[in-house]
């Protein structure tokens, strides 16, 4: 803590004020429990933040576990090991990807008028990260600048004991276009962390950014997300959210499409072993006219693993000519894996296009009887299900460096859970 709070010491004003200011609500707010709405089915009775220490730059010689995504080319790379840069970052024509605490000498403008835009205080894991963060990251992608190869930013948390406050900020101006891959990385299924991640995504006029999130924290730890985006007129947000690691926590992921004509779409899986508990919460709200949004979940889980998937299309007042679409299907491999998948609409205009699907299935014994009358062995026609069930997330982008990353990562997380 004694180099936090020296960090701490050199911050912009608004910034000291803005800690204290959450400070107080970290005080006044507390955790959820089970009689919290949208918390009902996540049990974090056990978490005690106060027991875990907080990573700080300069604190560890931890190497980065090994990357969910790989075989990418990156034309910037930022990476924390338990809070310490292992990779710098830096500029390529103008697109900045950098940590958050030297953003704030390098852009101090535009953290400034961002930071705590798009997210609230009166959240308790916004409050707490607000409080601690040090190791963060400023994406940032000027007017009508458009980055061709990927940008890349991974944390990894690796120490039993230690906590990651981590703050990231995405800002694309106006006419920018990017594809940002992020990563939240853990070895193993020992170690006791606690990961606690805020991101806020600034989506400008006409602006279109691809976003690709991956968890795959050790199966040991707790791991909590608050990420919110906001999209403006004319902007496009492709989010991918992959929650693979973890023995606990919630991932809550929300867009707004606050200006007329946005679009996003939203992809996620979730893959479960062992007795994790993975629980993804997920928000479309439509704020403006003639706005679409397109999500499609899809969760596997093996052995003791649970998972809940709870999704929300909301249509604000004024927002006519919405069209909305949420799906979430689960495919469990034993008798004792559980999901619960929640859609939810709230409408508060009356000419819109909104649906909306969930199910919770075992391995379709057709479809086995199928692969198996023609030959294929019972251990390779279920993973041949399986491939296709995820396969159809992967076919939601083209060929090129999503399509491939998503589908390698997947095939990895397949492996570990079913083996070679």
């Amino acid at each position: 803590m004694a180099s936090a709070q020296t960090a701490r010491g050199t911050e912009p004003t608004w910034l000291s004020d803005r800690r204290e200011r959450a400070a107080a609500e970290a005080a006044r707010l507390p955790l959820p429990d089970t009689k919290t709405q949208g918390w009902e089915f996540t049990d974090i009775s056990g978490l005690d933040f106060e027991r875990y220490a907080i990573a700080a730059s300069g604190d560890s010689a931890a190497e980065l576990p090994e990357p969910l995504f790989t075989d990418l080319d990156p034309a910037l790379e930022l990476a924390f090991a338990d809070g310490t840069v292992r990779a710098a970052g830096g500029e390529r024509d103008g697109a900045l990807v950098l940590p958050l605490a030297a953003a704030l000498e390098r852009s101090g403008e535009v953290v400034e008028r961002h930071l705590g835009s798009v997210v609230s205080l009166d959240d308790p894991f916004v409050a707490r990260n607000e409080v601690a963060w040090q190791a963060g990251a400023l994406v940032y992608v000027p007017r009508g600048v458009r980055v061709e190869q990927p940008l890349v930013v991974r944390a990894g948390l690796s120490q039993d004991g230690l906590q990651l406050p981590w703050r990231m900020l995405v800002v694309l101006e106006e006419g920018a276009e990017a594809t940002l891959f992020e990563e939240y990385l853990g070895p193993g299924d020992t170690v006791d962390a606690l990961l606690n991640s805020v991101v806020e995504i600034v989506v400008g006029e006409g602006a279109n950014l691809t976003y690709i999130c991956g968890q795959r924290l050790s199966e040991g730890s707790w791991g909590f997300a608050s990420q919110r985006a906001h999209v403006a007129r004319d902007g496009r947000l492709d989010w991918v959210v992959l929650g693979f690691g973890g023995a606990n926590g919630k991932f809550r992921t929300e867009t707004k499409l606050a200006g007329e004509n946005s679009w996003a779409r939203v992809t996620g899986a979730y893959a479960g072993r062992g007795r994790q508990h993975l629980d993804f919460d997920t928000t479309q709200e439509h704020a403006s006219p003639h706005t679409t949004s397109d999500l499609a979940f899809r969760g596997l889980l093996a052995d003791r693993a649970t998972a809940v998937w709870r999704g929300m299309i909301r249509v604000d007042p004024g927002a006519q000519r919405t069209d909305a679409f949420q799906e979430s299907r689960n495919l469990l491999l034993s008798r004792n894996a559980h999901a619960d998948a929640i859609p939810g609409l709230e409408i508060e205009a009356n000419d819109v296009r909104c649906t909306h699907a969930a199910a919770v299935a075992q391995i379709d014994r057709e479809q086995l009887f199928y692969l198996r009358a023609h030959g294929v062995p019972e251990q390779a026609a279920r993973r041949l299900v399986i491939e296709g069930f995820l396969q159809e997330l992967v076919e939601r982008f083209p060929e090129g460096t999503v399509h491939d990353t998503l589908s390698t990562a997947l095939d990895r997380r397949l492996v570990e859970i079913l083996g070679a």
